[in-house]
């Protein structure tokens, strides 16, 4: 597990609840708001270990349940199954093709909404339900379909510009033929 990589998904989780809690005009002018927590474990899901995943999963679903009107710790199995589910396959996704980034953080803006409320309706809440949800899950699948591939090279470049470089290549070769005694030619 890569600490760095762990602690800025950490902190990214933070502020992406922060945002979302904080600044409203986007959630006015569209009519729903638009969650950055399933890009988020797109990422941790191709990018890290399941440690960090649920580590996202638990901190990001927690700080969203604390400022919203969810039940405490309803969010944090759906963002989990969505990430441990892509850290499952990755080896079947290709992480680079910004194609490929949207289409599962569309899919993922997707399922976490509707695995939470179908956790809301099996835990006896009652949600409000009408022909807006359908729109507001519309709005946060593209939104989600946008930002993942924008979230990827904003990690990319952190990890970059922050990770310690790597060490240079060596001058010896692992090929090489050594020849050993006297009068070898």
């Amino acid at each position: 597990m890569n600490w760095l990589t762990t602690i800025l998904l950490l902190g990214a989780a933070f502020l992406a609840v922060f945002w979302e809690a904080s600044f409203s005009s986007l959630r006015h002018l569209l009519g729903a708001q638009i969650d950055l927590l399933p890009p988020l474990m797109v990422y941790a899901g191709l990018c890290a270990g399941p440690a960090t995943v649920a580590l996202v999963a638990v901190g990001g679903g927690l700080c969203l349940d604390a400022l919203s009107v969810n039940p405490l710790g309803i969010s944090v199995l759906p963002l989990f199954l969505t990430g441990i589910t892509i850290y499952w396959n990755r080896e079947l996704i290709l992480r680079e093709q910004v194609f490929a980034q949207a289409v599962l953080g569309l899919a993922a803006s997707a399922a976490v909404p509707l695995m939470t409320l179908l956790l809301l309706l099996t835990t006896g809440h009652r949600p409000l339900l009408g022909w807006s949800t359908l729109w507001q899950l519309v709005v946060l699948s593209a939104g989600g379909g946008l930002a993942t591939p924008m979230g990827f090279v904003i990690f990319d470049w952190l990890r970059a510009w922050l990770a310690p470089d790597r060490p240079g290549e060596s001058s010896f070769r692992p090929d090489r033929e050594l020849r050993r005694g006297r009068g070898v030619a």
